[in-house]
């Protein structure tokens, strides 16, 4: 029994009740490409000043979380914004992950498929079409290198200017056309991140939504896709309707994820979520469960989930990567609770009670004794003893 903090300050009492979701390989082909973005796990026992240096990274950490996502048969969206790019770490980082990352995965016996987050963050702020472009190829070249698949992340270098839609077009056509294999473009609304407001040179959804998909259709044989983060189902599903025969829709949705991946009958998303590297489980047992046309297993796994998901990614929603490093602490796989630049401060006590509830309530706690142990220690932290 826990006695934990709810929204309005009271104190309550809680017992787990929830029945663990084993984690296992995919008995059967999944018909739904899944990328999972995952974090970084810090280590801070070398970490020093958190706020003005590079991160120290627990590599063996941070890479056995991936494993565990590879066992389960899902791929990997690597250095993207859940690893806290922008927030944390830095492109130096970034790199070294992709490159651990690729190595690893070239290694693994389900032959994962692992697309790197490429940006203009090592950049000083470009503040000309030609300099977003070099910062662009300077990330894209290296993650090729290292044999990534491109994703071409949205850069706040363009809102910063207020680009227009002939300056993305410029930037775009050259990465895209350019890129070794097709690329998965990326957009990411403004509630996960306030300074890309306007992307795609609009802050009207719809002109923006022309616009890009005018930008994919003149060679989308170089775009495997394209991930869209605006938490808006239906735009979600009129956009993917209209994208050019191959090109895959990534639901970046952390909200309505469940209907859009199971689709209409006609159309239906793939998925690029920061949430399926909490809830891997029951994503991927979903997956399996929907490819067995199973849809009723397929729903029974992945409602609770969603509760878990809408707390996680709560606005303000740029700050859900600290539930994400939580429930990886939660079940063990790092032995603390400490994130780059002390991310973990971004949320509060009643959030961190409420999304323990939630992924005991979704069979999401693996080891529910560590689970426990653990929230008590952070409760204690916060001044909430257990009697």
């Amino acid at each position: 029994m826990l006695t934990l903090p709810a929204a309005d300050a009271r104190l309550e009492p809680y017992r787990l009740i929830g029945t663990t979701i084993t984690p296992r390989a995919p008995r059967t082909p999944l018909t739904r490409t899944a990328f999972a973005a995952a974090h970084v796990v810090s280590d801070p026992l070398r970490e020093r000043n958190p706020w003005d240096t590079r991160p120290a990274v627990d590599w063996d950490a941070t890479l056995g979380f991936r494993q565990q996502l590879w066992d389960q048969g899902l791929h990997l969206a690597e250095a993207m914004d859940t690893a806290q790019r922008g927030m944390g770490v830095d492109w130096p980082t970034a790199l070294e992950l992709i490159q651990r990352t690729m190595r690893a995965a070239k290694a693994h016996p389900m032959l994962p498929r692992v697309a790197c987050g490429a940006g203009t963050d090592h950049a000083q702020t470009p503040a000309t079409p030609d300099a977003i472009l070099a910062a662009y190829t300077t990330q894209a070249e290296a993650i090729e290198a290292a044999g990534g698949q491109l994703i071409l992340m949205a850069s706040r270098a363009f809102t910063a200017i207020n680009a227009t839609e002939d300056t993305y077009r410029k930037v775009y056509r050259r990465l895209i056309d350019g890129a070794a294999q097709p690329v998965i473009l990326h957009w990411l609304g403004d509630m996960f991140d306030p300074a890309l407001t306007g992307y795609w040179g609009s802050t009207n959804v719809a002109r923006a939504s022309d616009f890009v998909l005018s930008l994919i259709a003149e060679n989308p044989a170089k775009v495997d896709g394209i991930k869209i983060s605006l938490l808006d189902q239906a735009h979600e599903e009129a956009f993917r309707a209209r994208l050019p025969a191959g090109v895959r829709l990534y639901t970046g949705d952390d909200f309505n994820y469940a209907p859009l991946i199971e689709g209409d009958g006609t159309h239906y998303s793939h998925a690029l979520l920061g949430i399926f590297a909490a809830i891997a489980p029951a994503a991927a047992q979903a997956l399996e469960a929907l490819a067995q046309g199973d849809a009723k297993t397929y729903h029974n796994l992945l409602a609770p989930t969603v509760p878990l998901s809408r707390e996680i990614f709560r606005a303000p929603t740029r700050f859900y990567k600290a539930g994400i490093a939580f429930l990886s602490w939660l079940n063990g796989h790092q032995s603390h609770f400490i994130m780059p630049a002390g991310f973990q401060s971004s949320r509060d006590i009643t959030h961190y009670a409420q999304v323990f509830r939630l992924a005991d309530q979704a069979g999401l706690l693996s080891n529910p004794d560590l689970a426990e142990a653990r929230m008590k220690t952070l409760l204690a932290l916060h001044g909430i003893d257990q009697d």
